[in-house]
């Protein structure tokens, strides 16, 4: 199986040069990589989130209340379907 380009970055310890990756964020100090962060730090506040994202505090928290929201519609519709075969 061959490396993934993260893995490659950790190995090295250089930063990611992917711009066009998905995981790709501008903050040096995790190589530039969401999930090395993620494997480095753990979870993260919103305001350790918003300086590796650079915006707002505030913005991050409307994102992490619109996310809730959409999961608690999701739950509530799939119990809604379950009654409907369990019945």
């Amino acid at each position: 199986m061959s490396k993934r380009c993260f893995d490659v970055c950790e190995e090295k310890e250089i930063n990611c040069s992917q711009k066009d990756c998905r995981h790709w964020i501008e903050y040096p100090d995790d190589l530039n990589c969401s999930i090395v962060c993620a494997n480095k730090n753990g979870a993260l506040t919103l305001h350790e989130t918003a300086l590796r994202l650079g915006v707002s505090f505030v913005r991050v928290k409307q994102n992490q209340d619109s996310a809730l929201i959409r999961i608690q519609k999701a739950i509530k519709r799939s119990e809604e379907l379950a009654d409907v075969f369990i019945e």
